[in-house]
């Protein structure tokens, strides 16, 4: 399995307009702190499934020589995680969808027009896909209801992906997550700043503690932090490096001035 971080930004993305903050000015000047909308890419030998379609599917489809997909997971039905599915149109017909109803019901009133072939899942009841196993398990992400996450399994080998969430969710769904070979989690801002809806990065260490994951990764990153090459523990100028777990960072160690910051285009080989 091969997991490829297409876009790691938030809803803005980075660099955000109107903004000459240090992060964005290393964006616009092509450094690692450019960040397009959520979208991750699930491959293995039996084939290619998108976690989240964010705004900038176009271009992260175009940039990986990607032109067939064989399903979407979608976690909620905010914006920056569906709006890139239009990039079908012409493509790519009757891609098949997954997610909650209350979430399918929201984005297909919208793209209904793409005829996508429509898979109701609920959470804790896993399905089989491209050879591995998916299950939705649920998150908190106020004031939206029914936000998933996602566990993937395939040949032993175990990832979590958080979707948008605070720190506090079901007992159940930190008893999906446990003991995760890597988890992807939400981090949208560093640790001084508090929200509401998302984790900032000390919550997001907590809850890779909480779950008992090998490694971690960050996703969902504001321009609020430094810019990538001073903040993050994660840097690479080859789109085609890869990483293995082993090579992550463990949530069990600490470092005050730099995070487990992912990067758009980051692979990781499971």
């Amino acid at each position: 399995m091969r997991i490829t971080l297409l876009g790691t930004g938030d809803a803005t993305g980075t660099p955000k307009i109107d903004c000459s903050c240090p992060t964005c000015k290393d964006a616009l000047n092509g450094g690692q702190s450019e960040r397009l909308r959520s979208a991750i890419l699930v491959e293995t030998e039996k084939g290619r499934v998108l976690i989240d379609t964010g705004p900038d599917l176009r271009y992260q489809l175009i940039r990986e020589g990607i032109t067939h997909v064989d399903g979407c997971i979608w976690t909620h039905s905010h914006y920056d995680h569906y709006a890139g599915f239009v990039e079908f149109h012409r493509i790519q017909k009757h891609v098949p969808v997954y997610g909650v109803t209350t979430t399918l019901d929201y984005i297909l009133n919208y793209l209904h027009f793409l005829q996508p072939k429509r898979y109701d899942v609920r959470f804790h009841e896993p399905f089989e896909l491209i050879g591995a196993t998916f299950t939705l398990f649920e998150v908190s992400h106020p004031r939206l209801k029914d936000c998933a996450g996602i566990v993937i399994e395939e040949n032993g080998k175990k990832v979590a992906i958080t979707g948008d969430t605070r720190l506090e969710i079901p007992v159940e769904s930190i008893e999906a997550m446990m003991g995760a070979d890597l988890l992807i989690t939400d981090a949208i801002a560093p640790p001084e700043i508090r929200l509401i809806k998302h984790m900032n990065a000390e919550e997001a260490l907590e809850m890779a503690r909480r779950t008992d994951a090998k490694s971690v990764i960050f996703t969902h990153i504001s321009h609020l932090y430094p810019p990538h090459n001073k903040a993050s523990l994660y840097n690479s100028t080859q789109p085609n490096d890869e990483y293995t777990p082993e090579k992550l960072h463990s949530p069990q160690k600490r470092s005050d001035e730099r995070w487990p910051l992912g990067y758009d285009r980051m692979k990781i080989r499971l």
